[in-house]
């Protein structure tokens, strides 16, 4: 008797050491003649003991790669999960008749993977499953990056057979903000100046014409010597000068420019997306491009320009938004543009930016900003008469122009949820169409303004009224 329990705990270590683990008695399947008691499931590296109500003489197991046996007794055996899948195993009877086959499940080990699950992930509620020789997780998870971290730690248990049921849950849609602020300014300065004499002198003809003529040329002092205005003069400023003197006349033509201007272009464009999902929006227009052929035949692309916006938003992790985001303005600039065979293709002032930002909900970046400041000084003159003390002004140019341009975008996210349409107000909203009473006998071009009730009433109380506008008073 003690010579047969020395053999059984024996045979029981080597199967210990065999599976590298201590062994898992987490089922005991009781078997009886012709059927057992249900189908085996044992976890992968981790063993399992099968009680028989029937002394066996042989064990057989149709796939030794999925599952291992040892016998302990004659009546008791000892099941090694070693790969997922499913295998059967075979009792035989002294008599070498059939006992029964049990259907031997080996499952990935998933109750290492639960207890690493609650502590990497606590209070994500995530239910984990074994489907034939692979783990399924369901449930709902707080964000797309607890999802991903989920799924990472699955795939160390089993790797290329993990199913993902699960949802994320919160708010996953992203509006994005996107406030485009552009100021130019220039300021230009011209003087140039020039001189004229002709007549005759001891019944000689005289004639001297000097200066610089940058800006009035031979026509224009020659119509200043007749003792009128250039016609051809570009300038804001002139000041003509003429004198006689017996036979000879005497010209002097000033001429000046100052000009100063400033732009602003501002836009808002907003737009809403699924997280993960890529957005597109354009505000202007396509302008037609004529493009040479191969056989010399002409046809027509067009070329998109405006407010464009293409963003690509990513909920991280809670309230934190991955941006990836192209946008840009663009406008037609006729004065770079292209002249030739009797058609004129103006070219495209484009302001871009294309990167990838990530904040939290309502916080805002400055993603792009451009301060440029251009400076240009001529001062030309006509060889050594420029260099004559105060007649020199007569023959010499001077040019000054500064350009100043400070552009910034900024952006902000905001997490959005639909609402009730009956909260949303609209432009059209404060104003009605006239009747022909108001348009005809009135002269008035709308109607009185609507009064939405609701949530709309409060945004529909703001002044949109002014001296321009969409709203006209």
């Amino acid at each position: 008797m003690k010579l047969k329990a020395f053999i059984t705990a024996a045979c029981l270590g080597a199967a210990i050491a065999a599976a590298g683990t201590a062994p898992a008695f987490s089922e005991t399947l009781r078997v009886m003649r012709g059927t057992s008691s249900g189908a085996l499931k044992v976890p992968m590296n981790r063993a399992v003991v099968v009680e028989s109500d029937t002394p066996f003489a042989e064990l057989s197991v149709a796939n030794p790669a999925i599952a291992d046996i040892s016998t302990l007794s004659d009546r008791t055996i000892y099941v090694l999960g070693k790969a997922p899948g499913r295998t059967s195993l075979t009792l035989l009877g002294p008599d070498g008749r059939l006992i029964t086959n049990v259907e031997v499940q080996v499952t990935p080990d998933i109750a290492e993977f639960k207890e690493r699950l609650r502590q990497i992930l606590p209070g994500e509620k995530i239910e984990v499953r074994t489907a034939n020789d692979g783990v399924v997780l369901s449930g709902t998870v707080s964000s797309t990056a607890r999802l991903d971290r989920a799924l990472d730690l699955a795939r160390r248990y089993a790797p290329d057979r993990v199913s993902n049921l699960m949802t994320v849950g919160g708010n996953q849609q992203v509006m994005l903000k996107v406030r485009f602020a552009e100021m130019q300014r220039s300021v230009r300065k011209k003087l140039s100046g020039s001189l004229g004499i002709s007549g005759s002198v001891a019944n000689g003809d005289v004639g001297v014409r000097g200066g610089t003529q940058t800006l009035a040329g031979n026509t224009a002092l020659t119509t200043a010597l007749g003792g009128s205005t250039p016609a051809t003069n570009l300038n804001s400023g002139a000041l003509l000068l003429g004198l006689n003197a017996g036979a000879v006349r005497l010209g002097v033509l000033l001429e000046a420019l100052e000009s100063k201007g400033i732009v602003r272009t501002l836009a808002e464009p907003n737009l809403t997306a699924l997280s993960g999902q890529e957005a597109k929006f354009l505000a202007g227009g396509e302008y037609p491009v004529p493009v040479s052929q191969t056989n010399g035949a002409v046809s027509v692309e067009y070329k998109p320009f405006g407010i464009t916006l293409n963003f690509t938003p990513r909920v991280v992790d809670g309230d934190i938004i991955n941006l990836t985001l192209n946008a840009s303005v663009s406008s037609i600039d006729l004065s770079s543009g292209f002249t030739g065979n009797g058609f004129t293709i103006g070219a495209f002032k484009r302001r871009e930016t294309e990167t990838t930002v990530e904040m939290r909900d309502g916080q805002s970046f400055a993603i792009a900003g451009l301060l440029q400041d251009d400076f240009k000084d001529v001062n030309g003159q006509v060889p050594w008469l420029g260099d004559i003390p105060v007649l020199g002004a007569l023959f010499r140019s001077a040019e000054y122009e500064r350009n100043q341009s400070e552009l910034v975008i900024i952006i902000t996210p905001y997490l959005v949820s639909p609402t009730r349409g009956e909260a949303l107000a609209l432009p059209t909203d404060r104003v009605r169409p006239p009747t022909e009473n108001e348009l005809f006998l009135r002269g008035n071009v709308a109607g009185k303004k609507k009064r939405p009730r609701g949530a709309a009433a409060e945004v529909a109380k703001q002044d949109f009224s002014g001296s321009y506008g969409y709203v006209l008073d």
